[in-house]
């Protein structure tokens, strides 16, 4: 002990008097690792990026949304960055729109559409960080989500809800679904924004997962930590494999439905935010969207 003790003081004596450096495998140990910029998009052209995003069509309906995507400048455009206040380039707009009786290609009519875009077979990535700076409405029984999602069939896939909104701005959800933790997922948490913010200022929603754990962050800070072990007390792990990206706004469906009981309008959707719809004041904005792979 005394040994140990005499050289501790030695070394401190030596880092105070002398300006002696500490240790290279001391010094390393707080260093993140290295990553590198593998996607991104900075929303700073006029219109979508098609060599990265496809648009889903009307075909696509689940969960009981209200709406049907199209891929029409309507619900899916662009404003330069100095016509939206906080943004840092230009901003993707995801917006619905009241279409009364819109009627899709399988024959379901919808009073709303709106936008969905994806990196399916242009970009996915197994392992590493997402990250996008959104900004919310406040109206209640939206349902925008930023999201990954495997290549298979769900839930064998595996997703990763990143942010989920349903139009309550004092939180946000975060998921994981999988074989045997799908739907009405364990594996989920609801963040509370402190004092003074909110979902409809800009905030940067992010996943970090590996092999082992998956972290939920908001602004640089852990939210919900989810480990491998976690994952498996309910089913098998699906996180070591290739997700590509999704932005999508739902209007209504079972997950607003669920946590306000609205029934009329529409299923999960007030009526005030239907007339804000109407008149065009309800859009998810996003600012960027980016992944980062470790390269060591």
């Amino acid at each position: 002990m005394k040994q140990i003790t005499a050289t501790l003081l030695a070394a401190a004596s030596c880092a105070l008097l002398l300006g002696c450096s500490q240790p290279e495998a001391q010094a390393s140990a707080s260093t993140p690792p290295a990553e590198q910029l593998v996607f991104s998009d900075e929303f700073s052209e006029p219109a979508l990026d098609r060599s990265k995003w496809n648009v889903i069509g009307p075909s696509f309906w689940v969960n009981e949304e209200e709406q049907a995507y199209v891929d029409s400048p309507q619900t899916i455009r662009f404003l330069p960055g100095e016509d939206v206040d906080g943004s840092e380039d230009g901003v993707l707009v995801l917006q619905p729109r009241f279409e009364k009786s819109f009627e899709t290609p399988t024959g379901r009519e919808a009073d709303f559409i709106s936008g969905r875009i994806t990196t399916a077979g242009k970009f996915d990535f197994t392992h590493g960080r997402a990250i996008a700076r959104i900004r919310m409405p406040d109206a209640t029984g939206v349902w925008p989500a930023f999201w990954l999602l495997g290549n298979g069939s769900w839930p064998g896939t595996g997703e990763i809800d990143i942010m989920e909104y349903v139009g309550e701005d004092d939180w946000i959800g975060v998921a994981l679904h999988g074989p045997g933790y799908s739907g009405e997922t364990p594996l989920v948490n609801k963040y509370f924004f402190e004092d003074g913010t909110d979902a409809t200022t800009w905030h940067e929603y992010e996943v970090d997962w590996n092999t082992d754990r998956i972290l939920f962050k908001i602004d640089g800070r852990l939210i919900y930590r989810a480990t491998r072990s976690m994952v498996e007390y309910y089913g098998e792990w699906r996180f070591d494999t290739a997700k590509h990206i999704i932005l999508n706004f739902a209007v209504g469906g079972i997950y607003p439905f669920k946590t306000n009981g609205i029934e009329e309008p529409y299923k999960g959707v007030s009526a005030d935010t239907v007339e804000r719809i109407k008149l065009g004041e309800i859009a998810m904005e996003v600012d960027w969207v980016r992944v980062y792979k470790r390269t060591e």
